[in-house]
């Protein structure tokens, strides 16, 4: 098993507000679909490696105390981590080193309220 997480969800109240914060903190495009009756963006994905979407359905309900989902914060996490408040979301946890082999992370809440993760090794 490479990867422990094949796939994510993150839920939204508001789709396009979502979309719109993810595209922008981490510069890149989703892309609008569904599955039965749930409205998806979708990060990009190349079906070998991790990926998932945001979701808007019924029975999606964002949260801030659950189940932390940590992104990929590339080369330096405070890349995106800086884009966070000027893109609708808050900082709650600034760049912090957990071990110099293991690397730095962040926390913030995006714009529908879920915490989120961020982890770079630089």
């Amino acid at each position: 098993m490479e990867n422990i997480i094949s796939w994510f969800e993150i839920p939204a109240h508001n789709l396009d507000r979502a979309k719109k914060f993810y595209q922008s903190i981490l510069g890149l495009e989703l892309k609008d679909g569904g599955f039965g009756s749930d409205e998806m963006a979708f990060f990009p994905s190349d079906l070998k490696n991790v990926s998932g979407a945001i979701v808007k359905g019924e029975h999606r309900r964002p949260h801030n105390d659950g189940v932390l989902v940590y992104l990929n914060g590339g080369n330096n996490l405070n890349n995106i981590l800086s884009k966070v408040n000027s893109a609708g979301g808050k900082v709650l946890v600034e760049k912090t080193l957990i071990l110099p082999e293991a690397g730095y992370f962040g926390i913030f809440f995006d714009t529908e309220g879920n915490q989120i993760g961020i982890h770079s090794i630089n």
